[in-house]
């Protein structure tokens, strides 16, 4: 059980039970105050820090993420959010008629778009590869996809954990069978930092980019893409700005950092996000965090008779499970009475014919949050 104390360093409403971290994440109080300091900071000389002082600072930033995710600064640019990252590649990528880009059939709607988008413009594919569900072994998931691959297979987009199904994919084999046969590989990893931990060196993705206003408890508006670094000249920024005149060997933070006058604070407190972390001990947290996402999980299938989807014992236990629902549901309802009369904020989605819960559990979370999700869904169903 997490422990109660940490409930009180979240601005979050404690008359709410909050089980929808994964959405938008929520910023512990140290973090929100570090995040401040740099908006006043900011705003007592805006020429010195944007024009003098940001580069070095961003520089700092990019430091302190490749030392907690196994990465050299070099290879990071910094970006607003895991859509925008994604959208940098896509938009990047060399692709001609008939190549195609295999994905799963379990990732985040606004990527599928992108594809989707890009594909249809340069006559390209973008193939859905069917998945087996409920999750399978890890082996069972990688031949799934795997079976999707062709000759003209460019490049394999997926997640390291599936959006609406909350399913960890085995991204590490899809990356070695890949690398063997020259085909790229994009992880959107939105759930991945914070959560699971990472050696981006070591997990042999071309580009690899992550949320940290999500699971690293960083304000919104803090991401990153990692880029291999023969990788790195072909991508074009998607905002053309000064970084631009520098030329396509001058390095990802050179020519991407800059697209203009923005605020860059939520960057700047990502340090604070790490170090909130690492005082609060946050690798044993996950831990107790993920034994109670599974006690829910298992009330609710035991309530609903449906089969359970996350797999006990899996090598990387998560934050954040789904559970079937009856199909019969309205999904819309549900949610907002949930909300309305029991004061659960909880995702209900409608994905691929089904009805899925999706529970986060995040430190600030205890039983009662989960007491109160099964008490309403039991007198709702």
């Amino acid at each position: 059980m997490p422990d109660p104390k940490l409930k009180t360093l979240f601005l979050l409403d404690q008359k709410i039970h909050f089980l929808n971290h994964g959405s938008f994440g929520a910023v512990p109080r140290p973090v929100f105050a570090a995040w401040r300091r740099w908006q006043r900071r900011l705003e007592q000389q805006p020429v010195r820090f944007l024009s003098r002082d940001l580069e070095g600072l961003l520089a700092g930033v990019r430091q302190d993420l490749a030392l907690e995710f196994g990465a050299e600064p070099e290879d990071i640019l910094l970006v607003p959010n895991v859509t925008y990252g994604v959208n940098l590649v896509a938009r990047s990528l060399a692709l001609e008629p008939g190549d195609e880009v295999l994905a799963s059939d379990q990732e985040y709607g606004a990527c599928d778009l992108i594809w989707a988008r890009v594909c249809a413009a340069r006559g390209a594919h973008y193939c859905r590869q069917p998945l087996p569900f409920p999750a399978t072994a890890e082996g069972v998931l990688a031949d799934a996809l795997w079976s999707g691959v062709t000759p003209r297979t460019r490049l394999i987009f997926l997640s390291l954990v599936t959006s609406p199904t909350a399913i960890r994919l085995p991204v590490e084999e899809i990356c070695r069978r890949a690398r063997t046969r020259g085909i790229a590989v994009l992880v959107d990893g939105a759930h991945g930092p914070g959560q699971i931990p990472l050696n981006l060196d070591g997990l042999g993705a071309d580009y690899f980019t992550g949320n940290l206003h999500k699971w690293a408890m960083a304000p919104r508006g803090a991401a990153f893409l990692h880029v291999r670094r023969d990788r790195q000249e072909a991508l074009h920024p998607l905002i053309v700005s000064w970084g631009d005149a520098n030329g396509s060997s001058a390095g990802l933070a050179a020519r991407l950092q800059w697209a203009g006058t923005d605020d860059p604070t939520a960057l700047l407190a990502v340090p604070a996000a790490l170090e909130f972390a690492s005082r609060n001990d946050w690798a044993t947290v996950r831990r107790q965090c993920s034994r109670l996402l599974a006690e829910v999980l298992d009330e609710v299938a035991h309530f609903t008779g449906l089969p359970a989807l996350h797999r006990p014992g899996a090598a990387f236990p998560l934050q954040m499970g789904a559970a079937l629902l009856p199909p019969d549901t309205d999904a819309a309802l549900l949610k907002r009475r949930l909300y309305d009369e029991y004061r659960v904020e909880v995702p209900i989605i409608e994905w691929s014919g089904r009805i899925l819960l999706r529970v986060s559990i995040q430190g600030y979370n205890d039983s009662k949050d989960g007491q109160a999700l099964v008490a309403g869904l039991k007198a709702l169903l």
